[in-house]
């Protein structure tokens, strides 16, 4: 997955550069409303540290978006979104072997700028905040256990920057979005006078969608 903070810029400075050279399109956005869905490949990272591709837990995302044109190649995109994210970690030692998957779960509300650089084919970038509804950490091997976590013990609400491509085939879409969280997911504490972060880690959430337009 290798996808990091350079990557975000990059493609925000390319969309920003974008508007240069669209002026003279014809309309490529049009209003729309429709359902999407997608697959999930999360993981946490934590302060001080790259986003890498060790650890990926596979989930999903579904939810409705529409799209409100600015202009003829411009428009704003806002979604609202059910998202599973989290982290998965194989243990293979002397003592024992297996795997334990701590979930997130939240409503997510991308705000997004869309440029269509063509009729068929757009470029997307935002920020998003989410919303923890549950929470969850399971296992599998040498130990089994399936233990629902009390969100109240997690931060409640998380935000980043979104970025991301799509390819129109009309009424299909699908594309590929990158989401990098700026919060952690854990809370802070005070114990015996020294002040701590746990879980101190941060979303990193990369999702291949399809979506259906409706009007």
């Amino acid at each position: 997955m290798k996808l990091q903070a350079n990557f975000l810029c990059a493609l925000t400075l390319f969309l920003s550069a974008s508007f240069g050279m669209l002026h003279a399109q014809d309309n490529n956005v049009n209003t729309e409303f429709g359902v999407k869905g997608g697959f999930n490949m999360s993981n946490l990272y934590g302060s001080g540290d790259d986003v890498d591709d060790n650890n990926i837990l596979y989930g999903f995302n579904a939810g409705v978006y529409a799209t409100l044109p600015i202009s003829d190649f411009v428009a704003i995109q806002p979604e609202i979104l059910f998202t599973t994210k989290g982290s998965e970690l194989e243990y293979n030692n002397a003592l024992a072997s297996g795997n334990a998957k701590f979930r997130l779960n939240y409503i997510e509300v991308p705000l997004l700028v869309r440029v269509n650089v063509t009729k068929n084919f757009n470029i997307h970038a935002g920020g998003y905040a989410s919303y923890l509804v549950s929470s969850k950490v399971s296992g599998d091997g040498s130990f089994d256990f399936d233990q629902d976590i009390d969100t109240d013990d997690l931060a409640k609400f998380d935000a980043g920057l979104s970025a991301g491509v799509g390819v129109d085939f009309n009424p299909f879409s699908i594309g590929l979005r990158y989401n990098y969280g700026l919060t952690t997911v854990g809370k802070e504490r005070t114990v015996a006078g020294t002040t701590y972060t746990f879980p101190d880690a941060k979303n990193s959430n990369l999702t291949l969608y399809l979506s259906y337009k409706l009007n």
